[in-house]
């Protein structure tokens, strides 16, 4: 088994680090004629599929290029807004890249303090006394893993505890 992402979280559940350890595997690129057959919306800053899966394009993913050149969000690299240049019959035939977006910084804040909720409501629940709390969420596609660091007294220390831990399960 891969391992995707590392996170870090100290005792308040603060993110103090996190690593990405991998590219996205689900994209598509597809040549399009105007009218456009998908329904795009633009959801936190990213343009993404709303409604029109087809040819390995998938709702909820986001447009990752136009013609090659890297979309940033809601504008292409040249700084045109994606919905109005997709919108004018003018810029077509046009090729899309569709793929799953990458994490925002605050998204990856989010996630990590959601998380590390989740595992205090979890210890405090436990019927039994000194509960561990979450140890792991399995879904269909992946494993979510939580350890402890032994002692939690040093940030570079817990840091490296993590690390070593995640990658001798695998």
């Amino acid at each position: 088994m891969a391992i995707f992402s590392v996170y870090v979280v100290n005792k308040a559940g603060g993110l103090i680090y996190q690593l990405d350890s991998y590219a996205p595997r689900a994209e598509a690129e597809k040549t399009f004629s105007y009218p456009l057959d998908l329904l795009l919306k633009l959801h936190d800053e990213r343009v993404l599929v709303a409604f029109g899966q087809r040819d390995g394009i998938r709702v909820c993913h986001a447009v990752l290029a136009i013609n090659g050149m890297d979309v940033n969000g809601r504008y292409t690299a040249d700084g045109k807004e994606v919905l109005e240049y997709l919108g004018n019959p003018a810029n077509y035939p046009v090729s899309i890249r569709f793929g799953r977006p990458r994490l925002t910084s605050n998204e990856k804040l989010m996630l990590a303090s959601m998380f590390h909720s989740l595992f205090a409501i979890g210890s405090q629940l436990s019927p039994e006394q000194g509960s561990s709390g979450i140890e792991m969420l399995e879904t269909d596609t992946f494993k979510l893993h939580c350890y402890q660091t032994l002692t939690g007294m040093h940030l570079h220390g817990g840091q490296r505890s993590v690390m070593e831990k995640v990658g001798k399960r695998y």
